[in-house]
């Protein structure tokens, strides 16, 4: 969507390809930027996800999402899901002031991102274990480290659209 809006603009500017994503991550590199990456459907966001990205964007300078698009979250989560339309989840994210960069993939994991992109920091909710996070050993043995950060009790999206579905 091309717009004169200053601010749509820069929200837009936030969504690369993979492609363009790797151009800005060589850049922040040279620019010696601390880059963090995370992942996640991000469907509905709620007040728990905007405080576990903040805490993510705490471990660097650049914060870049993983988001997977509609295809893989049916696949993940069902055919009622996703809610709301991955073009929408990831001008949501963008429009936050800590997010740098979303990056929508289409696989189950975001391997191929991770690969790509060999971010500093990868960082997990606690409902993960180092063992279990996709692409850890990667970032790790590039020099990288993946931290775990503390998940955000009493809410999520599964408990929103039950509450909703009960009204």
């Amino acid at each position: 969507m091309s717009t004169n809006n200053p601010i749509e603009t820069s929200i837009e500017n936030k969504i690369l390809s993979l492609e363009d994503a790797v151009v800005v991550r060589n850049q922040w590199e040279k620019e010696a930027q601390k880059v963090v990456f995370t992942n996640g459907v991000f469907d509905i966001l709620h007040a728990g996800h905007v405080k576990s990205l903040a805490h993510a964007k705490s471990n660097g300078n650049k914060l870049i999402i993983g988001l997977n698009t509609d295809a893989s979250v049916k696949r993940l989560k069902g055919n009622s899901r996703p809610v709301i339309g991955e073009r929408d989840r990831a001008t949501l994210l963008a429009a936050l002031q800590f997010v740098d960069m979303v990056v929508l993939f289409s696989d189950d994991t975001p391997i191929k991102l991770i690969e790509a992109l060999l971010p500093d920091v990868l960082v997990k909710s606690a409902d993960y274990n180092i063992d279990s996070i996709v692409g850890a050993k990667e970032v790790i043995a590039h020099g990288g480290e993946v931290k775990i950060m503390p998940f955000v009790q009493g809410i999520s999206t599964t408990a929103i659209i039950s509450k909703i579905k009960k009204e």
